[in-house]
């Protein structure tokens, strides 16, 4: 049942696949194994095939839906690109890459673009914040084209939550700059492919080298001590004070996963997509083992 499990994973998002991409997104070893799986499943009505796409929800207008969202994806990626190149400019900017729903080729009039940034040590919460001031200031705080929320530092590349989710966001990546230090990262987190051992990092876009602005340079130079290393740890404490107060309604374990915030890592994602897509999974998975008495594993949060 592995092309099974793939098939619900991306149901959650309304998003029906083609028998390439549920190979890719799964663990077997062959297409053949993927083929006879879906000819399986299509035969005890489990799943549905339209046209080249197969969901296990029977409805049509899923296939129109992601046609659509592709089409944008393709259109507003020159955007994205443009934004990555200005995110890069900044002080203490390492790596970025496009993630989210962008990174899998979808977008629609609802969508923000996504970006997972890598910053260097110690200066973390002092390049957010230049971004994020930035964003205030000058785009009048629309995250539309902007969405900066994931920041990870050079020195601590491992991501801490390994399961379904966070290896589906990891390696649908699309790395745009700091060619080195994403290799770094991917090397560090390798546990991902444990999960999609047949899928491949999107590195088509990767630039070898970007040279900063002046401006940016002279920035990095000026916090490049003491005073900047204190910076960076007041831009900490009062934005996570500030994210305490505005999301009162999240559990301790909850805001601690949603908007994780150390001296290595800055998470905000208040609607804490992880924990509740790995909970609609495993709710979807008891549907289906009971419906058609399957034997689908749980996943962990």
């Amino acid at each position: 049942m592995n092309a099974l499990k793939v098939i619900i994973y991306f149901s959650i998002f309304k998003y029906p696949l083609t028998k390439e991409e549920i190979y890719a997104f799964s663990s077997s070893q062959s297409m053949e194994d993927i083929e006879q799986d879906l000819r399986t499943l299509i035969e005890k009505k489990i799943i549905y095939k339209l046209g080249n796409y197969y969901t296990d929800i029977n409805d049509a207008t899923l296939v129109q839906r992601r046609i659509k969202g592709n089409t944008m994806a393709q259109n507003i990626m020159p955007k994205a690109l443009q934004r990555a190149k200005l995110i890069m400019s900044f002080p203490y900017i390492e790596s970025v890459c496009i993630s989210g729903s962008l990174a899998k080729n979808y977008y629609d009039d609802q969508g923000d673009i996504d970006f997972f940034i890598i910053t260097k040590p110690k200066k973390l919460w002092l390049a957010r914040t230049f971004l994020i001031l930035f964003k205030k200031l000058f785009l009048l705080n629309s995250k539309k084209y902007f969405c900066v929320n994931y920041f990870i530092s050079s020195d601590q590349l491992k991501i801490a939550e390994q399961n379904k989710f966070t290896a589906t966001e990891l390696i649908t990546l699309i790395p745009i700059y700091g060619k080195t230090v994403f290799n770094a990262f991917v090397s560090e987190n390798h546990w991902a492919f444990n999960y999609y051992p047949n899928k491949a990092i999107n590195t088509a876009s990767l630039a070898e080298d970007f040279k900063k602005p002046i401006w940016s340079r002279t920035m990095e130079v000026l916090f490049n001590n003491k005073l900047g290393e204190k910076l960076d740890q007041s831009f900490k404490k009062i934005t996570l004070k500030k994210w305490k107060s505005n999301f009162k309604h999240l559990k301790k374990k909850e805001f601690e996963i949603a908007m994780k915030s150390t001296n290595d890592v800055s998470k905000h994602h208040p609607q804490d997509f992880q924990t509740h897509v790995i909970v609609s999974l495993n709710e979807r998975y008891n549907i289906k083992n009971k419906a058609f008495n399957l034997n689908l594993t749980m996943e962990h949060a």
